[in-house]
């Protein structure tokens, strides 16, 4: 069924006329004083059977009065918002960015009962393993998740950390976490990576600090050069936990220093 005839068929199904939804449109435009509530009944009859599309004042008039929320509604339009987390990574940002809050009211399909035989020490082809696949409303896993976390994603255009974290990469950050920590590290894998803000942009990066200054250190492979700034210019948002990153994508180092600047 299109978006008009679910429309239709929801409204017969609680006994609405048009002019019921008219009136009821009415009422909410005369609670926000606002005449873009209101749902005209040529205009509903247009929704229903031209495909016409309701503007946001009417969406929320339609959800009220139909009982149904509005995102549901916004999806018989071929509005896909299950897919915002999948879409990120199409719509590609050049700076690296915290990641703002999104509703939870959604849903995602998640595995839900594992094989017997699954071993988390073990690398294996987990989709073996999976014996049931359950859709898992999002608000139950924010509700589990530690409230520490917060969560960035890595420019295309910030090659701080590359190749260790490559551009387009999503990350998530221990907040509780926010001091930098100096010590001997046994590799590059073991030194804790962290998001910082700056005045000017976000950036995954080591660190050190000296005095009232704090050194942020790019990957030695990388051709982005280290910075020094006050540390009243750089927060130390926390400490890289998390990362889903895709491989095999191409990087485009013509957007990037090509030769590396050395600390004076």
């Amino acid at each position: 069924m299109d978006a008009g005839r679910k429309l239709r068929s929801l409204r017969e199904s609680l006994r609405l006329s048009v002019r019921d939804v008219e009136s009821a449109s009415i009422r909410l435009a005369e609670k926000y004083q606002n005449p873009d509530f209101a749902i005209a009944p040529s205009r509903l009859s247009d929704m229903e059977s031209k495909g016409v599309l309701p503007n946001l004042y009417r969406l929320y008039s339609l959800g009220v009065i139909y009982r149904r929320d509005p995102r549901e509604i916004l999806t018989w339009f071929g509005i896909p918002l299950d897919n915002m987390l999948e879409d990120f990574a199409v719509t590609q940002s050049a700076k690296t960015h915290l990641i703002g809050s999104i509703d939870q009211h959604g849903s995602v399909t998640l595995p839900v009962k594992m094989d017997p035989g699954f071993d988390l020490r073990e690398t294996t082809n987990v989709g073996r393993f999976i014996e049931q696949w359950g859709v898992v409303p999002l608000l139950q896993l924010r509700e589990r998740a530690n409230g520490n976390y917060t969560y960035g994603y890595i420019g295309v255009e910030d090659f701080t950390m590359y190749p260790l974290l490559l551009p387009g990469s999503f990350i998530q950050v221990d907040e509780s976490k926010n001091k930098v920590v100096h010590q001997q590290w046994n590799s590059e894998y073991a030194r804790p990576i962290y998001f910082v803000e700056t005045r000017e942009t976000f950036l995954c990066c080591w660190c050190r600090t000296k005095g009232d200054e704090i050194v942020l250190e790019s990957h030695p492979l990388s051709p982005v050069p280290p910075r020094i700034m006050r540390e009243g210019d750089a927060e130390v948002l926390g400490q890289v936990v998390g990362i889903a990153m895709r491989l095999g994508d191409e990087i485009r180092f013509e957007r990037v220093p090509r030769v590396r600047k050395q600390l004076n």
